[in-house]
């Protein structure tokens, strides 16, 4: 067995690229070996600055020779046939063997020397890697992150031919840009590669950059009596920016401190990539920093300390100018006015108009999560107000936590406050989500505006691509409304957005609904938003808006009605048209689906079986609350004894009237006590009407654990049914009652799942 050693050397590879460069080398030229047939032991890819590299253990030095049998036609097969099949193989027909009747060819291939098949490989995972941003240097044709300066490649110790446009492989490396030796050095395997590279200080293991840096880190901040505050996404970066890392630790003006802490971690981390420090004792925000260099200094760093602390006093002095000038005023008016200028999406108009449709959502919603509606809607307001500001203009990371912060400088109800400061939340898995109802009425209006604003214009998630993050606001919106036990449907929040439109209304636009197939109305109706035209269409206006496409016109054009008449259904074809929208009958269902799908991916993560999750949400129940509900009581009741009765009950009974249904339409109605039935067949007519009493209580209650078990208790009585009479009786009259009887057991557990669905 053999060793294969790959460097590609290039310029700077940018650090947020590496980590994914690493597993991508692996997985291409892994899959290119298994494809070759070609066996090994362990495969691991290493990358930093300037380099990438791939060490395969264990691999052959020649493929075995192998006999492939490729199965022909039949010994009757016409001629045609077997001409077809010698061309295909490149046999002749007396090199074929002929077994039970049918003919084989066996193709013999001979070994191949392992190291004459790696340069194909190479040139192949070079020539495709999916680098996220590539470039061509000099006159090369094929694309690399940066210029490509020299390849390194080994087998079994020795180099192989390998050429790419003028770079010719080699047995050569080289080490620190400053601190290593100024010429190159020859490796011949693995572990003289990485301690050559060691010896010219650079530290090949992206993972032990990062132990390196948090371990010396934590050690000067202990030292000097503070804590570093550990950010693993700095880490990863500040590990691909360094070949030999050592942090450093500054010190900075004491006077920042004024400023909130997420402006100057925000500072230190976005443009300077340094990290924060607090107080070991007070917990709060330290005058000092921690910075990796690349280099060890004969001064022990104090001159790259002094220019850096230097750096970060021009920026933070930045940061010192905004929040005077954002805190000045208290400028939230100002702010929101400016909102009218700021396009949100082309179809979905003004960042000012999505506030609005965000405020008239936060104040439908609060009511179902028992926030006060007046407090949400003000929040809503004020939400987005930050992103005029001149802090969040210079760190966008920063909206809704500035804006909470100038809500509490401008005295703002401390609810308020919270909710502009959380309503981006939960912004990934691992983000919590608003505790505060009003918090969380802000967020989820905020993610539903996005959700079904795009859903309205027709821009959907499609496969991998999601370019508005809409299945990460999908998934926001189910963990508030699981958490917070919001009891609302599905399709009433899509209803409310459309509600929300009703914003547009007045201050010269008109909202135009095409009613051509509305029911109960005989034409269009126009919302001016003042007048007697308003007053009287207003009711059945919001019901266009659910089952009508919707367009926003400006009134100044001076529409003649006949004129627009005439467009029907054609509206957003009319010169002027500002915003149009599909209708929430076409949208709504859509909502549904989507969300029903995230939510069981959601569910099945957390470790609910398949066909469980797929039995209750064959309901279709827009509750989501309720349905998470049905799914935990139905999975305990099936890990308990009374699972087997629930499933047995209802199967033998629904598999008999599946194979009914394939004959002729099942019978109709509710079943009755036929005069001189079995006693069985009385005694199940008798506790399906007990048992269909209790589940409608415990269903009303809520209480699915119980109502699965009133179901589950009916196996006796189905069973004892079932063997003591014919079903298909001959008088019909008896055979469609038994049929109706077996059915009113299947529905017993219509609300909660499809129990046919349970495997």
């Amino acid at each position: 067995m053999a060793q294969l050693l790959i460097e590609l050397f290039s310029e700077e590879i940018p650090a947020r690229m590496q980590l994914g460069a690493a597993r991508d080398f692996e997985r291409l030229f892994g899959a290119k070996l298994t494809a070759s047939g070609l066996t090994f032991e362990s495969l691991k890819a290493y990358v930093g600055p300037r380099r990438l590299a791939l060490v395969v253990e264990g691999l052959p030095k020649e493929t075995a020779a192998v006999t492939e049998e490729v199965k022909g036609p039949k010994e009757s097969a016409p001629p045609h046939a077997m001409e077809g099949f010698l061309r295909k193989v490149g046999l002749t027909r007396d090199k074929l063997v002929l077994e039970n009747g049918v003919w084989l060819a066996r193709i013999e291939k001979p070994g191949v020397k392992t190291a004459e098949v790696l340069g194909a490989m190479l040139r192949e995972v070079i020539l495709s890697f999916p680098w996220p941003k590539s470039m061509r240097s000099g006159t090369s044709t094929f694309r690399w992150v940066r210029p490509l300066k020299r390849i390194l490649f080994l087998f079994d110790g020795e180099v192989i031919a390998f050429e790419l446009e003028g770079l010719t492989a080699g047995n050569v490396t080289e080490g620190h840009r400053f601190l290593g030796s100024a010429q190159s050095f020859p490796v011949s395997d693995f572990d003289s590669y990485q301690k050559a590279l060691a010896d010219n200080s650079v530290i090949l293991d992206h993972a032990e950059r990062q132990k390196i840096i948090l371990e010396q880190a934590k050690a000067i901040c202990t030292e000097a009596g503070c804590e570093l505050i550990e950010d693993q996404g700095l880490l990863e970066e500040v590990a691909g920016l360094n070949e030999f890392p050592v942090p450093l630790l500054g010190d900075m003006d004491p006077a920042f401190l004024t400023l909130p802490p997420e402006v100057i971690k925000t500072s230190m981390r976005t443009h300077q990539k340094y990290f924060a420090v607090k107080d070991r004792t007070t917990g709060k925000m330290a005058a000092k920093f921690v910075i990796t260099s690349n280099m060890k200094a004969i001064d022990g760093g104090a001159e790259i300390k002094r220019g850096n602390a230097k750096v970060l006093s021009a920026r933070l002095s930045d940061g010192v100018f905004f929040w005077k000038e954002d805190n000045r005023a208290h400028n939230f008016d100002q702010w929101l006015t400016k909102l009218n200028g700021v396009t949100f999406h082309a179809k979905l108009g003004t960042m000012a108009q999505r506030v609005a449709r965000i405020e008239a959502l936060a104040k439908d919603i609060a009511p179902f999560i028992h926030a006060d509606p007046a407090v949400a809607a003000e929040a809503a307001r004020l939400a987005k107000a930050d992103l005029a500001s001149y802090m969040v203009g210079e760190f966008p990371e920063l909206q809704g936590v500035m804006g909470g912060y100038y809500a509490d400088a401008a005295g703002l109800k401390p609810e308020v406050a919270n909710a502009i400061r959380e309503h981006y939340k939960p912004q990934g898995p691992s983000d919590s989500v608003p505790e505060a109802a009003v918090s969380a009425a802000v967020a989820l209006a905020d993610k539903i505006d996005t959700l079904i604003g795009f859903f309205a214009i027709d821009e959907k998630p499609t496969g991998s691509k999601d370019p508005f993050a809409l299945r990460r606001s999908a998934l926001g919106i189910l963990r508030i409304l699981r958490q917070h036990n919001v009891r609302v449907g599905l399709s009433q929040l899509a209803g409310f957005w459309y509600k929300s439109l009703l914003i547009y209304a007045g201050e010269g636009r008109a909202v135009y609904v095409d009613t051509e197939n509305w029911r109960g109305s005989a034409g269009p109706r126009w919302s001016e938003g003042e007048g007697d035209i308003f007053d009287n269409y207003l009711r059945d206006f919001q019901q266009g808006l659910l089952e009508s496409p919707v367009w926003v016109i400006p009134t100044d054009r001076n529409y003649d009605l006949d004129i627009l008449y005439e467009h029907v259904p054609n509206v957003p074809e009319v010169e002027g048209a500002l915003l149009s929208f599909r209708s929430f009958t076409q949208v709504g269902p859509e909502f549904e689906d989507f969300m029903a799908d995230r939510l069981k991916v959601q569910l099945k993560d957390e470790g609910f079986r398949f066909d469980v999750i797929e039995a209750v949400f064959a309901l279709k129940d827009g509750d989501i609350v309720r349905q998470t509900e049905k799914i935990a009581a139905l999975e305990a009741v099936l890990k308990s004894p009374e699972g087997e009765n629930l499933l047995a009950a209802h199967k033998r009974a629904a598999n008999i009237l599946a194979a009914e249904a394939k004959k002729a339409a099942l019978p109709l109605g509710a079943p009755k006590a036929l005069k001189d039935a079995p006693a069985v067949e009385a005694t199940l007519l008798t506790h399906i009407n007990t048992a269909k009493r209790a589940v409608e209580t415990s269903l009303a209650e809520e209480k699915y654990i119980d109502a699965l078990h009133h179901i589950a208790a009916m196996r006796h009585d189905v069973d004892a049914f079932l063997d003591g009479v014919l079903v298909n009786a001959e008088d019909p009259a008896i055979r469609a009652n038994r049929l109706i009887l077996l059915q009113a057991v299947c529905d017993l557990s219509g609300d909660i799942a499809d129990l046919s669905k349970i495997s």
